[in-house]
């Protein structure tokens, strides 16, 4: 028999100072739940298997598409639908956020 796993958000957080980082912390059923701190904005990417969860637990993320954009803020959650082209910046010196999205998605840079 498995024990639950604790998991500090803020003590991980606090291990990245500066830079991108990227960490899956647990798996849940078929989804893999990272956390994502970042300081500077990623690529245009989209995933053709997977929907991508973004919850931000600190500062404030911008995530695009290409018809869309939206700001959020701590406490805030938004789904991209899989294949819908994104890409996501900090808008504060750094967001920390929560990703969900399917165990081994695959990710398509776009150009």
């Amino acid at each position: 028999m498995l024990d639950a796993k604790l998991i500090n958000l803020s003590a991980v957080a606090e291990q990245t100072k500066a830079g991108y980082f990227n960490q899956v912390l647990t798996k849940v059923n078929d989804h893999a739940v990272h956390l994502s701190v970042m300081d500077a904005p990623f690529f245009w990417h989209f995933h053709p298997d997977s929907d991508e969860v973004f919850i931000v637990i600190e500062g404030v993320l911008l995530v695009e598409l290409e018809t869309a954009r939206y700001e959020l803020k701590e406490g805030e959650m938004l789904t991209v639908p899989a294949g819908v082209r994104h890409r996501t910046s900090p808008l504060t010196p750094r967001s920390v956020n929560l990703t969900v999205e399917k165990i081994n998605a695959e990710s398509v840079r776009v150009s």
